[in-house]
């Protein structure tokens, strides 16, 4: 319950109970007699085993009761009113004997209490009810005990370890509750609803009670406080479950709180040592997480799908809380950030975050890079003759291993045991491996950065490299072959033959074959006199060219089709 009371007013002026008979409130006595019936006698049929509190005189009780006479004939009831009696004990609003056996009474203790006429009504009786000279027989159950100079009473039944916070006055909160009468009865529980209550401190949302009795809690800290009803709803009640002039128990469990001024806030768990670089707005980032409430409930993992969340930040991409929390992070960082619900999913809440919850991410930082990134090298060793450097068409064999900016291994031509080989320029690796590889020196040893738009893009390659994931290569040359100039797969190392025809044509009938062109292009390689492009299949290099000549696609060459390269600009060979 945490809707608020009206203004308490003070009790009724003290009324005798021939009056409160006459007007129709029970007014219930005590006394129980297995002897005399002379004198006040009690018998306690139910003590409850907890006893805090007991009635003196001068508190305000409320009460059910029985009433009999001594031969079994009920006389009045508060159970048949579906109402406590509510009174002051001690002041001259009961008889004596009431007055007298309602003293020492615990909540949710039964007494027989057997009242002489002395004590009761005496030889004047009530007319029309209770004769002249009756005894009267009581059976009373205490409900409720409270006193005018109660306070709200606190009692913390459970604190964590660790209470960075506290509820401050204007302060929002999020808790469960039971709230029950002070004999236990329950009147209202969040728990049954499956939602909390939220709602502001201190500022008259709530009863005044519970105002000042959530001042001070921790989350996830548990405690249990009364509150009297001057402090609560008053002699009305709510109108609906709570009766006037009741004490109310709340079971608090505190699960969230915020204050509508406060930003995020950020715990570094791991910076590591070597930090070259920070994230910026407008960088893309990889990371995982872990999001919890305030109280530890867990509401999404990134690690549970086995795959990091990817992102821009500073572009609105993500809640305001991270995009401001991501800010300043190092590629291996983790970190805590703690968004307030105005910088996340506000009091509408998302999926299964409730409305005006506050989060908790626990980040660890895989790799992030800006689109305008090119690739970095860095040159670990070069050796000391190192003039030949490689160009686009060289043939080059080279080891590599391959990571993830967090270290991660993807993959290694050391591991397997041979050594990579490619034509550079030719598109045989990703464009920024391509660019890596440039001007480097056998022997040299250099490590690559690629980001993921010169790499394998969003896409990345499926089971193997993650989308969107910087890569690091770390390189070593170990083979250059030089490759021909742009545009040939075949060229000449001394001057060409002024009848190379009539040579490729050996039996001389005017028509060169695939075959004689092979075999006279490969005898030209194996002397040294031509040479072909490195790192291609030299049959299909040969077959190209071959075909190249034969224009008429008849399956030979004639000397008329037969053309060089300074001849055919189009064409790639001879």
């Amino acid at each position: 319950m945490a809707v608020r009371a009206r203004s308490w007013r003070p009790p009724p002026p003290p009324l005798l109970l021939l009056l409160l008979w006459v007007t129709g409130q029970a007014a219930p006595v005590a006394g129980l007699g297995l002897g005399s019936d002379t004198e006040l006698q009690i018998e306690r049929r139910f003590v409850p085993d907890e006893c805090p509190r007991t009635v003196h005189s001068g508190d305000f009780v409320r009460y059910h009761y029985v009433g009999t006479f001594p031969d079994g004939q009920k006389f009045d009831s508060s159970y048949d009113r579906d109402s406590t009696f509510n009174v002051f004990v001690g002041k001259g609003q009961l008889i004596a004997g009431m007055d007298q056996a309602l003293v020492g009474m615990c909540v949710n203790e039964r007494r027989f209490v057997k009242i002489p006429p002395k004590l009761a009504y005496g030889s004047e009786g009530v007319s029309g009810v209770i004769p002249p000279n009756s005894v009267l027989h009581f059976d009373v159950l205490l409900m409720d005990i409270w006193n005018s100079e109660d306070q709200v009473q606190v009692h913390t039944y459970f604190k964590p370890p660790s209470c960075s916070r506290t509820i401050q006055v204007s302060d929002f909160v999020r808790y469960h509750y039971n709230g029950t009468f002070l004999d236990g009865t329950l009147f209202d529980s969040s728990h049954n609803r499956m939602k909390t209550y939220d709602t502001y401190v201190g500022i008259g949302w709530l009863i005044p009670g519970m105002d000042k009795g959530l001042l001070g809690m921790c989350v996830g800290e548990k405690r249990i406080i009364t509150i009297p009803p001057f402090l609560a709803y008053g002699e009305d009640g709510d109108g609906k479950d709570i009766p006037g002039q009741a004490s109310l128990v709340f079971d608090v469990a505190l699960l969230d709180l915020h204050n509508p001024k406060d930003g995020i806030s950020i715990e570094n768990k791991v910076v590591p040592e070597n930090c070259e670089r920070r994230s910026q707005s407008g960088d893309f980032l990889r990371y995982h997480y872990n999001g919890t409430l305030l109280d530890g409930t867990f509401f999404d993992s990134s690690y549970s799908r086995n795959r990091t969340f990817d992102t821009y930040i500073g572009q609105g991409y993500v809640i305001a809380g991270m995009d401001e929390g991501l800010l300043g992070v190092c590629i291996g960082e983790k970190r805590r950030i703690v968004v307030p619900p105005h910088l996340a999913y506000g009091e509408e809440g998302r999926g299964n975050i409730p409305g005006s919850a506050v989060l908790v991410f626990d980040i660890h930082v895989i790799d992030f890079h800006n689109p305008s990134d090119s690739i970095s090298i860095t040159s670990h060793y070069k050796p000391p003759d190192c003039s030949v450097l490689s160009k686009k068409g060289d043939y080059l064999k080279y080891h590599y291993n391959a990571s993830l900016l967090d270290g991660t291994l993807l993959d290694s031509t050391w591991n397997l045991g041979k050594t990579y080989n490619i034509v550079l320029g030719s598109g045989q690796v990703v464009l920024g491996m391509d660019m890596g590889l440039r001007e480097m020196c056998v022997g040299e040893k250099r490590t690559v950065i690629i980001p993921p738009h010169l790499g394998y893009g969003e896409a990345g390659v499926d089971g193997e490299v993650p989308g969107s994931a910087v890569l690091v290569f770390d390189i070593e040359l170990l083979e250059l072959v030089a490759g021909l100039p742009e545009g040939y797969m075949f060229v000449w190392n001394g001057e060409v033959s002024a009848n190379l025809f009539e040579e490729i044509d050996k039996d001389g009938d005017g028509e060169v074959l695939l075959e004689e062109f092979s075999e006279y292009i490969h005898a030209q390689v194996a002397s040294g006199k031509g040479k072909l492009a490195p790192g291609f299949d030299a049959e299909m290099i040969v077959k190209n060219m071959f075909t190249n000549q034969d224009r008429n696609g008849d399956g030979k060459v004639t000397a008329e089709e037969f053309k060089l390269k300074d001849q055919e600009a189009k064409h790639d060979e001879l």
